[in-house]
């Protein structure tokens, strides 16, 4: 299955659990599964039926452009990185 590494600000959501194994064949089904698991997951995450325009996914170690149509394989990591922002 694959790995879903929680941010930091979710894991409230996961009783602080900093990785989960999620089933899915694309990033949407990641995500319902996750919320699924793990309710307002997908609130969290998604605007609409998109991801949030303020995270970045990384699959397998790339960001993806495809959003919720990434493929994502049994062996896959997929990281949600939230925007930092500062001054």
């Amino acid at each position: 299955m694959p790995v879903v590494y929680i941010p930091t600000l979710m894991r409230d959501l996961t009783g602080g659990a900093e990785k989960v194994e999620v089933e899915g064949a694309t990033l949407r089904q990641v995500v319902n599964n996750l919320d699924a698991r793990y309710p307002g997951a997908r609130a969290r995450l998604c605007q609409d039926d998109r991801i949030r325009p303020d995270i970045a996914v990384a699959v397998d170690g790339e960001i993806t452009r495809l959003g919720m149509l990434q493929a994502v394989t049994p062996a896959s990591e997929v990281h949600f990185v939230p925007a930092v922002s500062g001054g």
